[in-house]
């Protein structure tokens, strides 16, 4: 007799019921959220699909962290802590699922919807190498025209080519090596370009990348230009990739420049 009036008093199963919904919930919006781009990536399914996958699990977290909630506010109030505990662990997980997508979605707002991104907006550097793969996709060969232009100068207006005081095998090798490092796959080099594709990891999208260097009367100019192969904004991904591409670039030549003498002007 106390024992089920101690078992009533404490909320009988729905504390346990609601931190286990709110645990299967959870799992199921994490296997969506995760699956999309991996799924994605293996080409198991299309780019709308993973999208839709995406948001579900989006939606889903959501509904794991109110049923966290009710676990947290029912097994405090029952004190059964155990279902507490869940019920709170479960909402701080959601926050931490949905934290990356709702960062993308502030940072798509905050950036022009464009996605082919260069330091010459009036010569683009041209894909030669990578022209058929880019063909096939989705997006365009050749560099959009002038209003992506005018909307990268208004929304990037900090990318600009960089001129190395040096000779044109030298800066071709450091640009290789930066290429290299950060595992691009190259599709051809000659004596001045570069062409390779940056994968993202979670997606798998490929983004192409063409590096150009002129022999000026000051030194090399290096000019960069990075495109996605779908999608109708890179959520400032093309522009970030050549930002780092040549300031890593410029990092390089300095200690190199520094024990061969030269100088680098950016």
């Amino acid at each position: 007799m106390l024992s089920k009036t101690n078992s009533s008093r404490r909320g009988g199963k729905w504390p346990l019921v609601t931190a286990l919904l709110s645990v299967i919930v959870l799992i199921t919006a994490a296997m969506l959220m995760v699956g999309s781009g991996v799924a994605y990536k293996a080409e198991w399914i299309g780019l709308g699909t993973s999208f839709t996958w995406l948001r579900q699990g989006a939606q889903l977290s959501v509904a794991a962290a109110a049923a966290g909630l009710i676990a947290l506010v029912v097994g405090g109030i029952c004190r059964r802590w155990r279902p507490a505990l869940t019920g709170a662990l479960v909402s701080l997980a959601v926050v931490a699922m949905i934290a990356m997508p709702m960062q993308l979605k502030q940072r798509a707002q905050s950036v022009p919807p464009i996605h082919d991104i260069t330091t010459d907006m009036e010569n683009p550097p041209e894909f030669k190498a990578l022209a058929a793969a880019r063909e096939e996709a989705p997006n365009a060969v050749d560099y959009p025209g002038e209003d992506t232009a005018r909307q990268q100068r208004a929304g990037y207006p900090q990318l600009k080519s960089i001129v190395l005081n040096m000779q044109l095998a030298d800066a071709m090798d450091a640009a290789t090596a930066t290429v290299q490092k950060r595992g691009w796959e190259v599709a051809e080099t000659t004596e001045s370009t570069i062409e390779a594709t940056a994968t993202t990891r979670w997606f798998g999208f490929k983004d192409d990348v063409v590096i150009r260097m002129t022999e000026t009367g000051t030194g090399v100019q290096v000019d960069m230009r990075s495109a996605s192969r779908v999608g109708k904004s890179d959520v400032g991904t093309n522009a970030e990739r050549i930002q780092a591409f040549l300031e890593d670039l410029a990092s390089r030549r300095v200690v190199v420049n520094a024990q061969h003498g030269y100088t680098l002007k950016v």
